[in-house]
Parts: structure tokens; sequence; C-alpha cells
């Protein structure tokens, strides 16, 4: 035996209306079609529903077994229905930013801000960690877009470079270098004990460092390495060494930490990840976004970002 739930219908119809016509005219259909499948309903079930004999039509004592049912499998199914429309209209959409703890003093809150503004039924999820540990993270679906400092090729993940950020050094208050004397040398620098970070994992933003020393024929004397960027800044303020840190993070700790420009053109991307063919609304709000408001900033803004560049490898901001 099979009933389906248009038979039950049409049943549940014509018991209300104890009338064919009346039934069919409820149910938008013609009366002949209607009789049938109520014909066919009482042959499936071996039993008659209606007692056609009677006007208006009566249920017989099977047919008001039928119905009660009838009436309880069509309610739940109108509940079941209510119940899968409330929680498709309620779930909210879930996005994942990952970024390197630099980051955060480069404006990236402020840009998460606006995306909050811009998405509010958006439920937004923030995790640090380390710009290939987002590659993975990328690729696994664990977040949808990273925000980092070092350079990588990933044929599945696209990287746009929204800008350098110069880098300074970060020196103790007691350092002796006035103001007056303008930016200090790298070769200065290097006589000193240099606060590295982080340790680990590497490559990363220490392999940046040095970098820039080897490229102006430079090693530091000395080098203490930190975990990361807060305890660097702490071992500074301790008189412990110097570290050269992104422009955006001498703002955090005026208090106990002097910041001197570099002589030398000493520069830290900023880098911002997400999956190839990635174009979820999510995703293109934050390009607006970060384009609106590094516009605002006064820097520059890389094509990709305005939906003017098809490409897909890394674009550089002009």
């Amino acid at each position: 035996m099979f009933v389906d739930l248009r038979q039950l219908r049409y049943f549940v119809a014509l018991a209300s209306e104890r009338n064919f016509n009346r039934a069919a005219e409820r149910l938008h259909m013609a009366q002949p079609p209607l009789s049938r499948a109520i014909r066919q309903l009482e042959e499936e079930l071996g039993a008659e529903l209606i007692d056609r004999s009677t006007r208006p039509l009566t249920l017989t004592s099977f047919g008001t077994l039928f119905y009660d049912q009838s009436l309880r499998i069509l309610q739940r199914m109108e509940d079941m229905q209510d119940m899968m429309q409330t929680a498709i209209a309620t779930e909210r959409r879930r996005f994942t930013i990952g970024f390197v703890a630099s980051v955060m003093y480069a404006r990236l809150p402020a840009l998460i801000r606006e995306f909050r503004k811009a998405l509010p039924d958006v439920e937004l999820n923030l995790v640090e960690n380390t710009t290939f540990e987002q590659i993975a993270a990328l690729k696994d679906g664990r977040i949808d877009i990273g925000f980092g400092r070092i350079r990588f090729d990933d044929q599945a993940v696209r990287r746009t470079i929204l800008r350098d950020e110069p880098l300074v050094a970060a020196v103790p208050l007691s350092f002796q270098h006035k103001a007056e004397d303008g930016p200090i040398p790298l070769a200065e620098l290097a006589k000193g004990r240099l606060i590295l970070y982080p340790s680990h994992p590497r490559p990363s933003y220490a392999d940046q460092v040095l970098s820039h020393y080897s490229d102006n024929g430079l090693e530091p004397q000395s080098v203490n390495e930190a975990r990361e960027l807060q305890i660097a800044l702490g071992l500074v303020a301790a008189e412990e060494g110097y570290a050269i840190i992104p422009e955006s993070v001498s703002r955090a700790r005026q208090h106990d930490v002097r910041c001197i420009e570099l002589v030398e053109q000493a520069t830290s991307p900023i880098i911002m990840s997400h999956r190839v063919g990635d174009f979820t609304p999510e995703i293109m709000a934050f390009k607006s976004i970060i384009a609106r408001k590094y516009s605002d900033w006064g820097y520059p803004v890389a094509s990709v970002l305005t939906g003017n560049d098809p490409a897909l490898g890394e674009t550089q901001a002009e």
C-alpha cells in the first residue's frame, strides 16, 4: 500500500466539503479526476472511506479514522516545512579571517569593523596563524581569507600585495640617538644585539629582516630570538637589544620603546590571500572595503580590489 500526500490532501478536502464539486473547486481541479483519485485511494487501502449514498456525503467508520490520521500527517508536514524555513532563514553565514599578529596594527581592525557594518548577518571569526598556516587553512576551507607578510607560491591560492609597509628600528628609551640626528643606518644598529622574531616556524618575518641586512652587505653582530612580537618589544624595553618592526607596530609601545626611521629603504609586504576563483559575496565585500578605505587613507589600491584585474597570480598595488 502506498499513499502520497497529494491523495491525503484530496481526501481531507472532500471530507471537509462533503461534496465532490465543492472539493474540486477548493483544490482548483476538475471533479472527475478527484473522484478517480478518491476511488484509487480506497482501493489501495482496501476500504470505503466515503458513503456516497448520502447527501451530503458522509464518512464511513474507516473514513473517520483515516481523516483524523490524515489531518495529523498533513499538520506534521506543515510544521516540518515551517521549521526548515525558519532554520534556513535564521542560519548565519560564516566568514573566517586568518591573520598574523603584526597586521592587527596595520589597520586590519578598521577593515573588520567596516565589514561588520556592511554584512551584519555574517558570523565573523578571527584566527591568528602564520602565513604558511593560512595557505593550508584556505585550501582546507578552515579560513576564507588571510592576511600575512610572507610571499609564497601556490596555484590554489591567490595572493594580493596590498602595500609594502616601511620598517623602523624599535630601540630602548635610553638608546643614544637624538631625534635631530634623523634616520639611523642599519650599519650602526648592526653593532648591537638584534631581537629577532618569530623564532619559529621559518621562513618568516625574521628572514625578511635578515635579508635587509644581507642586501646591504651587513650581518647583525648579535641575535637574540623571541617567540613573538610582543615578547620582542618587551625585550627591547628591558634594554636587551633592538628590533626591526613594521611602522604600524611602533604605536603599540610608545611608553617604553622608541622608534627610529631607517636610512635604508626596508619594507615588509601586507599580503591578502584567498582561494583562486572565490567570488563569494563576503570576499567581494572585503575587497571593496579595502579599496575604499585604502583610498581614504591615501594608500595605493591594487587593481584586483576594484575588479579590473582578471589575473590569477600575485597582484601588486601600483
